[in-house]
């Protein structure tokens, strides 16, 4: 105790050394307990919340929110040593309290910050949460959080009071509304957009004016992402989603079918009645042999209430070629093994254009899958070509090559020398 006292009294006829040792000292003493917080306390934290219940959730065990909290404890030491201090200013007191005071609210900041992000990441294991994602309002927290810090920082490095600035904010109003417009128009579209449902993760959109075509991988505050069928991402703000059209394909998924409607373009030519010969033909068709069947007692009773008018064809009812094929159209749908017989199903004409008659096929597949919904439909439409000659129909197409071949004049006949030239003909004569 007397050698305290005599390097202490040596000391005060140095002040400006005594002051260098205090403060080397605080920092050493800082250094310590925050190397002693980190090392042992937070590492002891992070053993704990692994082997405990909480371990499920490693984003907590494997954040930065423990340690950023540790860096409080020195902060708190560095505050409370300066005052003792030897021959130090009261200004400088004041600088290091108010500096390490702003220090302490930022990480408060900070590591709330990412306890929010924790909690998001958390809900977002849950398996319905992609149906109400909270990562937007998790944001306007955040915002609302930093703004507040940076307020308290500002009044504590100016040493002034927090209400103080506040009340100033009243003037700033509608700057910070027109600097924040962005902000809360995203805020009320995430509202919108969730209270409504939307869209939600995974689901599949199309958004014609911006070139967005794929699905959802994120819903933030301010934006949605979209990875494209081609693999690109397409950054959408979240208000486009109130003002702009898109398409949601998630009645599609849900439903479990998807839907086919194709045409086939039947050259008008080649539509006719059936004869008696292709009548029989038919008949060969297990799709269509009760259809003809059915279909030629009608017509039969219809014909017999004609009388001696039913004696000329043009006046009777007659099968045609065109009608048969929409029907074993109808009859092939219903039973193939990957459309769905609960949606609605059916073949039928659209106006006649000038490319030929549309037959348009009409029903929804049993799969959504992409690639399995395109073979589907190519399987039906390559038989459907195939099987069309049978009933003596034709696609219309573009003349080409060969039709042109097809068309063109064929050389008239030779003259046979011996026949005497026609009446008015001049014969030729030769040199």
């Amino acid at each position: 105790m007397e050698s305290y006292n005599l390097i202490t009294e040596w000391l005060e006829n140095y002040p400006h050394l005594y002051t260098l040792i205090g403060l080397s000292l605080l920092l050493l003493v800082s250094w310590i307990a925050n190397w002693l917080v980190k090392r042992i306390l937070v590492r002891g934290v992070y053993r704990i919340l692994r082997n405990s219940q909480l371990g499920r959730y490693s984003s907590l065990a494997d954040s930065s929110f423990i340690r950023r909290m540790a860096n409080i404890v020195p902060a708190l030491i560095l505050s409370a040593g300066i005052v003792i201090i030897p021959n130090i200013s009261p200004v400088a007191v004041a600088v290091v309290q108010n500096v390490t005071t702003a220090f302490i609210v930022l990480t408060i900041a900070l590591g709330i910050g990412s306890l929010l992000t924790i909690v998001n990441e958390a809900y977002n294991k849950r398996p319905d949460a992609h149906l109400k994602p909270i990562k937007g309002y998790i944001q306007v927290i955040k915002i609302a959080i930093y703004a507040i810090a940076a307020i308290l920082m500002i009044a504590s490095l100016i040493d002034r009071s927090p209400l103080i600035l506040l009340s100033g904010l009243g003037a700033m109003a509608a700057v910070l509304l027109l600097i924040f417009q962005d902000t809360l128009l995203s805020l009320v579209a995430s509202v919108q957009i969730s209270s409504n449902d939307l869209i939600r993760v995974g689901d599949w959109i199309e958004m014609a004016p911006l070139n967005a075509d794929g699905d959802v991988i994120d819903i933030a505050l301010h934006t949605v992402k979209v990875q494209n069928w081609d693999k690109t991402i397409s950054v959408i703000p979240t208000k486009r989603f109130l003002t702009d059209p898109f398409k949601n394909w998630r009645g599609m998924q849900e439903a479990g079918g998807r839907r086919i409607k194709r045409s086939l373009l039947i050259d008008q030519q080649s539509i006719h009645f059936l004869s008696d010969d292709e009548h029989k033909k038919l008949h060969r068709f297990s799709l269509m042999n009760d259809y003809l069947k059915q279909k030629q007692k009608d017509i039969d009773k219809w014909n017999q209430q004609l009388a001696e008018w039913g004696k000329e064809p043009v006046n009777t009812r007659r099968i045609t070629n065109i009608g048969s094929f929409r029907a074993y159209v109808a009859n092939y749908l219903k039973n193939h093994p990957s459309i769905h017989q609960n949606y609605t199903l059916m073949s039928r004409q659209l106006e006649p254009t000038a490319n030929g008659l549309p037959l348009e096929i009409y029903c929804f597949t049993n799969t959504t899958n992409w690639i399995e919904y395109e073979g589907i439909a190519s399987d039906i439409f390559d038989h459907l070509l195939a099987i069309m000659p049978e009933f003596g129909l034709r696609v219309f197409q573009q003349p080409n090559g060969f039709d042109m071949r097809e068309l063109r004049p064929q050389p008239l006949p030779q003259q046979d020398p011996s026949v005497s030239p026609a009446l008015g003909d001049t014969p030729k004569t030769q040199d």
